[in-house]
Order: structure tokens, then sequence, then C-alpha cells
């Protein structure tokens, strides 16, 4: 059975479409408008294995923001519906990846418990005309929408490129770790049972 996940949110701001199938082969069809961060949602779709499609309209003519904080909710939320009751996940996933100079660390717990600790010093955030630093605000609205905790912690890179990329690649590798299916696991993976 696949997890799928559908969202539709449109605001005066933003229009989107996004589906998501976390049990996927990293295929993808994204349009952001914005050509950056369609490119780490389509490396993010392949080294998560999740099959990914992207459609949105954002006020981009103001800046970024609204749009990318809103995929960040969207995605949030396909996630959780993904994960429906959660029963037989492992929960946790970490990943480290580089991107040449650049280190990124990303550990994630599946819990209900929204909550992101984002330790991402840069020295150069413009990656031509895209500000890196927003990336917070995707990463804050995905990890409340999606309810999940999550750290990111950036360990070496100069270059904001290397750094959006790394993070985006061990993400999608910590958050492939936390959903799949552990076979000895017949309920929720919690001592409480519920997440």
């Amino acid at each position: 059975m696949e997890r799928i996940g559908e969202v539709e949110r449109k605001t005066k701001e933003t229009d989107i479409q996004l589906k998501l199938n976390l049990d996927g082969k990293g295929l993808s069809s994204i349009d952001t408008s914005i050509p950056f961060l369609d490119h780490m949602l389509k490396l993010m779709a392949a080294h998560g294995f999740l099959d990914l499609n992207v459609r949105a309209k954002g006020d981009t003519e103001i800046d970024y923001h609204h749009t990318v904080e809103d995929l960040g909710i969207c995605l949030g939320k396909a996630i959780n519906h993904a994960l429906g009751e959660k029963k037989g996940i492992r929960r946790y996933g970490q990943a480290m990846v580089p991107m040449d100079e650049a280190l990124a660390n990303v550990v994630i717990d599946i819990s209900n418990r929204p909550y992101l600790s984002y330790k991402v010093s840069l020295k150069k955030t413009l990656t031509g005309k895209f500000d890196v630093g927003i990336l917070k605000e995707f990463f804050r609205a995905l990890a409340n929408y999606a309810g999940i905790t999550m750290h990111i912690e950036l360990l070496s890179g100069d270059d904001a490129h290397h750094i959006a990329e790394a993070i985006f690649k061990a993400f999608a590798r910590a958050l492939d770790q936390a959903s799949k299916i552990e076979e000895r696991l017949n309920d929720v993976p919690s001592t409480k049972g519920l997440l």
C-alpha cells in the first residue's frame, strides 16, 4: 500500500498543488516558479525516494518568502497525511551528507512534537537570486505541519548552493529512514501507544 499525501493551498499570496508518495522511486515533476527551489525539491525527491509533484504560483514579484514558506506548509501536511496513523514506522532518522566543502547533518523524530533546531551559519546567503537564509522558514513550516522534531546543523561550508544542497539531501535521507516500515513493529513506535 502506497502512502500518499495530497495538498492544495490557495491564499491571496500563493496557489499550490502538491502530491507526495513516501514509497516512491524518486520521480518528480516540480514547477514552483523559483528555479533554485525546483532544483532543491527535485534532488530531495531523488535522494529520499519520494515521488513528488508540485505546482506553485506565488507573489514572487514581491519576494520568495510566501511561496517558500507555503511550500513548507504543504510538504509538511502531505508528509503527515501520507504517514497516516504512523503504525510500524521506524520514527527516527539521521543523515550526514557532504556536498564538496559543505557538510550537513539532519536528525528527525516523527513524534507529533513539532520543533526545529536550525544551526546554519551562512557567510554568504545568495546563490544567484535566491537567498538561502529563507530556507529556515521552509523547514520550520515543514516541521510544524508534518509534526516532526528536526535538528539541522551545518558542520562546514562556504558556498550557499552547496550548503542548501547538502541540507536538502540530508533531510531527504533522514525522512526516508524515519518513515520506513519496521517489520518487527505492529503499532506506533512509542511506549505511550500514541504519537
